[in-house]
């Protein structure tokens, strides 16, 4: 699975969550998908990334998104270091 197919069914379970969701209200979906996009492959390469800065999210909120991240790159069978690379990255 690619970085951009990670980031299109990491981005539908955000936009399913009722909390996270009123967070993208106004988002250009595409760009932000772009962003992550390039944050993750970022991340996954152990390089520095700052996947959802600037929305105001807390850390509670961040956390949430990394738990939806992991899933996402669990099931796409990530190995497990470059999971937490990227895990790291979204916990910023």
């Amino acid at each position: 699975m690619t970085p951009a197919e990670i980031v299109r069914r990491w981005l539908r379970l955000v936009a399913a969550d009722a909390e996270l969701s009123p967070y993208l209200v106004g988002v250009d979906l595409a760009r932000i998908a772009a962003h992550l996009t390039a944050s993750l492959t970022a991340a996954l390469a152990d390089e520095p990334a700052d996947a959802w800065g600037g929305l105001g999210l807390s850390e509670a909120q961040r956390r949430r998104i990394g738990d939806y991240l992991v899933g996402v790159c669990w099931a796409a069978d990530l190995p497990g270091e470059r999971i937490a690379h990227a895990r790291r990255a979204v916990a910023r």
